[in-house]
């Protein structure tokens, strides 16, 4: 008998904090549809007093809010960055653990905070296990608001996506036809593509090298293990090959 897809979140959120955390770690918090179960487990367990002395550094508002709403102690990296574990979802992993993130909106703050964990373990359903990157869904790019469109042209024009099959570059909006704001206030282009990126380093590279470009989605040799929900109900636990 199959679960269903929030259940496959329920579990390798709530193995995660099961296995990785331990009491008086400070834990990094990520954002999304799966984190949301490891926060919970977390507050569970500090409720119960089975986890003590648990510092949270979480990685979005939204996060921060429900951690709050769970009792869960929080600082920020101003105050400490020696973060223990690092816990957080994934769009998209591939063979290697690299992996696409930021559809959540939360990209910059995720990757500050997870390159500062001597532990990052990345949760995700089985649908987010891909051979390559960048072709089941959208690879956000966070920009500066300042003449936007000119960079999302730049990004489209990127070298390390020439040949890529059915690229687009968009900026994000909201439902209303806004444009979509980070919590840092800054904007988003969503780059489709119908080939994954030949080389993600390089890519990562010269998006980086781009005036304007804050931050982007792809998160590479930062993940120490990835923990994937499987239909069954079971949860397999994965390392880079």
């Amino acid at each position: 008998m199959s679960v269903s897809q929030d259940e496959m979140k329920k579990n390798v959120g709530y193995k995660a904090v099961d296995d990785y955390v331990k009491s008086g770690m400070l834990v990094g918090l990520g954002t999304g549809s799966t984190v949301y179960f490891a926060v919970e487990r977390l507050g569970e367990k500090l409720k119960s007093g089975e986890l003590k002395d648990i510092v949270g550094i979480p990685t979005s508002e939204r996060t921060r809010e429900q951690a709050e709403s769970l009792g869960i102690p929080l600082i920020t990296l101003d105050q400490r960055s020696d973060i223990d574990v690092a816990i957080d979802g994934a769009d998209e992993v591939d063979p290697k653990l690299s992996l696409v993130k930021g559809r959540g909106g939360a990209l910059l703050r995720e990757k500050q905070i997870e390159e500062c964990a001597k532990e990052f373990i990345v949760i995700v359903d089985q649908s987010k296990i891909q051979d390559g990157l960048g072709t089941d869904g959208a690879m956000p790019v966070e920009v500066n608001k300042f003449c936007c469109d000119y960079l999302r042209a730049k990004v489209a024009d990127l070298p390390a996506l020439k040949g890529v099959k059915g690229l687009k570059a968009e900026l994000r909006k909201n439902k209303d036809g806004s444009l979509y704001e980070t919590d840092n206030q800054n904007y988003i282009v969503d780059l489709y593509m119908d080939s994954p990126i030949p080389d993600i380093k390089e890519c990562g590279r010269q998006l980086k090298s781009l005036t304007g470009v804050i931050e982007h989605g792809l998160f590479i040799d930062m993940a120490s293990a990835c923990l994937v929900g499987q239909p069954d109900g079971s949860v397999v636990l994965k390392t880079a090959l």
